[in-house]
């Protein structure tokens, strides 16, 4: 840290330097445009970030991060309750709605099975993706992780646990096609996306 900065400078550049994508140098930058421009940068981030903090709550249905509870996407009534999008992260899920193909309801895992950093079953939201299954409402259940060896791993017992409710005969279990993508060249793809390209090829 700067030794000339005070202690409140200080700990604004560590706090900015734990965020994603943000490391000592950016944060320190960061800090230094938030201090330049206070009343237009600063102090409405500052008023924002608190009241953040104090109204944003998990969604008690789906665990997405909003301002009521149930969020807005698991109150909109035009949205179909049969159909569920399983995320790891709200990240995941916002992406999924910029996209405006998606027209069901989410459900946030909080994360990923992990056998290296010890992150279990109990630890994420599967026994509430269970219960909601369970309902009998579900027909459809779509696996959006991401395309890892710990995404992998949780699709798999996912699948199983939904099986094993006795609704899974009902319900289908499906997860995001993987391969090429809009606009790519084959010449810059890594060659697990192009096997999985061709194992998903379609007729043309």
């Amino acid at each position: 840290m700067a030794a000339s900065a005070g202690p409140e400078i200080e700990r604004l550049i560590s706090l900015l330097a734990k965020l994603p994508g943000l490391g000592p140098r950016s944060a320190r930058r960061a800090a230094l445009a938030l201090l330049k421009k206070r009343e237009q940068l600063l102090e409405p981030l500052a008023a924002s970030l608190a009241e953040t903090a104090a109204r944003v709550v998990s969604c008690s249905v789906c665990g997405a991060p909003d301002t009521r509870d149930p969020c807005s996407i698991c109150s909109d009534t035009s949205r179909d309750n049969a159909l569920i999008c399983v995320v790891e992260e709200a990240g995941s899920l916002w992406a999924m709605e910029r996209s405006g193909a998606f027209r069901g309801k989410y459900h946030v895992l909080g994360g990923l099975l992990s056998a290296l950093d010890g992150v279990g079953p109990e630890a994420l939201r599967v026994s509430e993706l269970v219960g909601r299954v369970k309902g009998g409402e579900v027909r459809e259940v779509v696996l959006a992780l991401p395309a890892t060896v710990d995404g992998q791993t949780t699709a798999h017992y996912l699948a199983d646990r939904i099986s094993a409710t006795g609704a899974g005969n009902a319900v289908e279990i499906t997860s995001l096609a993987r391969g090429v993508p809009v606009g790519g060249d084959l010449d810059w793809l890594d060659d697990g996306t192009i096997v999985q390209a061709l194992r998903a090829r379609r007729p043309a």
